[in-house]
């Protein structure tokens, strides 16, 4: 079942919903109404702020407290979401903010079907603000739960309240950009065993027959083999599934720029005869969360249709060790030519990714854009919620990183010191897939992945190892698991070189 989602401009104390959800800010005395509370908290005769402090409100951001009408308002149960701070000087409230909290406010709606946002939402920005918070929110996986513990079904319907202009438009795209990040979430959520490479190839396929603008194209193993796809054969050949790349490719008729996205999809890794311990292993199913959020942008950006040329391929195979995988001293050649000396095969994303990174130079791209699941020492050096950017050009890295603050996603960025190129060095071969030494392990690995990037091509390299799976508690509008990290920045960016 999927929400139904609505721009209304009616009063929220008289609107025929099961929950109303309005907004509240940290005051010096207490909670106090934001814009679009205003309504509901004098249906209460006032009485709405005080019944919050008795709950121990003081309206922090993403604060929720639930209070029972009790026929003050049309809607029997009216959920308070804090927004901290008010904005001085009569500013508006920051978007981001707004949409955290719209998450936040519907994981706590219980079975409430029909739930209205009397937030502030003024503007269009703030609508789509608003309603993707609360469908991203709304989000669960609940493919696998049975009878009484199965998961909640999401809203029937969603009624943002706003009477802004172009509001019914930014509901829509709200609308179909949190049906991409929930189509990431839930193949990162999928079990490794109900997800191998032929799968995640068949989910990209069936994308591409919904819509008529994608064209797709996916190299089986035999395939990858004949052209010379050495990284991804030699990743893929441990397991009994066999790798695949899959190109999509997104073209607009008037457009004269081309992007191309690059995946990591390695559909479960188990570190390969470099085997991991258990308790890094458990959470392999998001390796392929890059893969993922590529093929989410690639539907999404099918839908919104910028005029802008995406081309994307997902590298796609399982890391499994057995008789047949690849060994620590093995030497691949890759696309391209190029060889590498594997001395870790639990370092095998860069060695999908390179391949498929050569292969992007073919379409003749402006900029190519890779986003992987790709490194430990990025949640060592970021924590969890913010994905490194690096890039060979400067102005590039700042590209990424103010679309992903433009679409709300938590992004730094980072160097490429030359001076940790040496450790990659091999003995045996053109470069080696790890260096010697731990330390930099991020950058090192993106500077293993600058080694296939031809000199004139401008690359950008997005680890979200952290972001991408989140292995705590929800907050605001992420779920436990699968987040979709860099859907939303994959979209903003290739919106933002068509409005260029």
């Amino acid at each position: 079942m999927s929400t139904s989602l609505s721009v209304i401009t009616e009063s929220p104390s008289s609107l025929d919903a099961d929950a109303v959800v309005v907004g509240y800010h940290s005051g010096t005395g207490g909670p106090e109404p934001a814009a679009g509370a205003h309504d509901v908290d004098a249906a209460f005769a006032g009485g709405l702020a005080q019944a919050l402090s008795v709950l121990g409100a003081t309206g922090a951001a993403e604060e929720v407290h639930t209070v029972a009408s009790l026929g003050a308002v049309k809607a029997p149960l009216v959920i308070a979401v804090g927004l901290g701070a008010a904005p001085k000087d009569g500013a508006a409230v920051d978007a981001d903010t707004l949409s955290r909290a719209a998450g936040a406010a519907l994981r706590a709606r219980g079975d409430q079907a029909r739930v209205a946002l009397a937030l502030p939402a003024s503007s269009a920005e703030h609508v789509e603000a608003a309603a993707l918070g609360a469908l991203l929110g709304d989000y669960s996986f609940d493919r696998y739960r049975t009878g009484e513990a199965a998961a909640k079904n999401p809203a029937e319907r969603l009624l943002v309240i706003s009477s802004a202009e172009g509001a019914t438009r930014a509901a829509e795209r709200a609308e179909t950009l949190a049906m991409s990040v929930n189509l990431a979430r839930d193949l990162v959520n999928t079990p490794p065993a109900d997800l191998v490479p032929a799968d995640l190839a068949g989910v990209a396929e069936e994308i591409a027959r919904e819509h008529d603008v994608l064209r797709v194209e996916t190299l089986d193993e035999e395939a990858l083999v004949e052209a010379g796809y050495g990284g991804i054969v030699g990743v893929g050949q441990g397991s009994a599934n066999p790798p695949r790349l899959v190109r999509l490719a997104y073209d607009h008729p008037d457009a004269t720029r081309t992007l191309a996205f690059v995946g990591k999809g390695i559909t479960f890794d188990t570190g390969g005869l470099s085997l991991k311990p258990t308790s890094s292993m458990d959470w392999m199913k998001s390796d392929m969360g890059g893969a993922a959020a590529v093929l989410a942008a690639m539907r999404a950006i099918a839908a919104l249709r910028p005029t802008v040329n995406v081309v994307a391929y997902l590298a796609i195979a399982e890391n499994m060790p057995s008789g047949t995988a690849q060994r620590p001293s093995d030497v691949l050649t890759m696309y391209g030519g190029k060889t590498v000396e594997v001395l870790n095969t639990d370092a095998e994303g860069r060695l999908v990714m390179a391949d498929a990174i050569v292969r992007a130079h073919e379409d003749d791209p402006e900029l190519i854009v890779d986003v992987a699941t790709l490194t430990g020492a990025q949640l060592i050096a970021l924590g969890t919620r913010v994905f490194g950017v690096m890039a060979n050009d400067d102005a590039a890295r700042e590209e990424v990183v103010a679309a992903a603050t433009a679409a709300g996603e938590a992004s730094w960025p980072m160097p490429l010191p030359e001076d940790l190129r040496k450790g990659l060095d091999s003995t045996v071969a053109d470069i080696a897939n790890v260096p010697g030494e731990r330390w930099g392990g991020m950058l090192s690995a993106g500077l293993f992945l600058k080694e296939f990037v031809a000199d004139e091509m401008v690359w950008a390299h997005l680890d979200i190892a952290g972001p991408s799976f989140n292995q705590g508690q929800e907050f605001g509008y992420t779920p436990t698991g699968g987040t979709g990290a860099a859907t939303r920045t994959l979209v903003r960016l290739a919106e933002a070189r068509a409005e260029n």
